[in-house]
């Protein structure tokens, strides 16, 4: 457990476990605002212990020459190569957008968990974003007159199948999710709690149909990157029709779910990382809360007050003006 004043940088610490780990903050995309005010570069290094191995990883930000990683001394590709090595989850805030906020937060969350939970899929989403660019790029050069139809036909090929392969995937997701987030949301006290995904399944012959307003528009009108998941407690749809508390359970009941299944498929936990997680919750939802995260593996909270926690944490680290210490 990490407490401290608000302002005193628990967020930070746990943004540095997130970045270690994977490689990217969970708050920004843009890196160069990792760096300290007045510093010309960033550095996180973490040990991970993984099945009795130490897994040591230092990430660097420079600014002006981008981001670099290494991991037990040999330098990474990528970063990404990270998230796939060292699987950590992380609950913010901000992230009551997935149920709260607009469909494409909804296909962007499934789209990276489905990415853990199926990895051999991982690659789908980017596959089918190209081929529907290109598709859009065709549809804009036959509205100018800069080319025809026929151009069309490959691209509507490569749009249908992989996007019905990714609506299959990301339904596949779906089914191994919505029993366990069931489960944990009902132990949160949301019951009822479903995740349902709206699509037409997408075909050549559905493009076919909706040809001619695709070309007025200059953009394809159908397909997974319009489909819609929905999050529903019994018959109400969370994002219009469910509290802030009940957005958040949604939301922890998701992170949960997710956690159990990669330990499940791995063997091994994921870290957790829940910032300010504690403060919305009451005090039966916060003992449901620790009761699930004592049967996963290393979890990170931070707080205000080691009071809001209602078990006795292993460890408490206490964040003060910046520096953090072990109490």
């Amino acid at each position: 457990m990490v407490v401290g004043a608000n302002g005193s940088g628990k967020t930070n610490l746990l943004e540095s476990v997130h970045v270690g780990t994977q490689g990217f903050s969970p708050r920004t995309r843009s890196d160069v605002q990792l760096i300290r005010f007045g510093a010309d570069s960033a550095r996180v290094a973490v040990v991970v212990d993984r099945q009795r191995r130490n897994t040591e990883v230092e990430v660097a930000i420079v600014r002006g020459e981008g981001k670099r990683a290494r991991m037990n001394g040999a330098a990474l590709r990528a970063t990404e190569q990270l998230r796939s090595e060292l699987p950590t989850l992380v609950f913010t805030p901000d992230r009551l957008v997935v149920v709260k906020g607009g469909p494409g937060v909804r296909r962007a969350y499934l789209d990276r968990t489905l990415s853990r939970l199926l990895p051999a899929r991982a690659n789908l989403p980017i596959a089918y974003g190209e081929a529907l660019g290109q598709r859009n790029a065709c549809l804009r050069k036959i509205g100018l007159g800069l080319s025809t139809n026929e151009a069309l036909s490959p691209w509507d090929e490569q749009v249908a199948t992989l996007g019905a392969s990714l609506q299959l995937v990301r339904r596949q997701a779906i089914e191994l999710l919505s029993p366990r987030f069931a489960d944990t949301a009902a132990a949160l006290g949301l019951d009822g709690c479903r995740l349902d995904y709206t699509g037409e399944p997408l075909t050549t012959q559905l493009l076919a149909q909706r040809l001619s307003r695709d070309l007025e528009r200059g953009t394809t009108g159908c397909g997974p990157h319009l489909d819609e998941i929905l999050v529903c407690a019994g018959s109400r749809e969370l994002r219009s029709f469910g509290s802030q508390g009940e957005q958040r359970a949604a939301v922890l009941a998701l992170l949960i779910a997710e956690a159990e299944l990669l330990m499940e498929q791995t063997g091994s936990p994921p870290i957790l990382l829940l910032d300010d997680v504690l403060s919305e919750l009451d005090g039966a939802r916060r003992q449901a809360l620790a009761e699930r995260l004592a049967v996963l593996g290393q979890t990170i909270v931070t707080a205000t007050s080691e009071s809001t926690l209602p078990v006795e944490a292993d460890q408490v680290v206490r964040v003060s003006e910046g520096s953090a210490e072990a109490v």
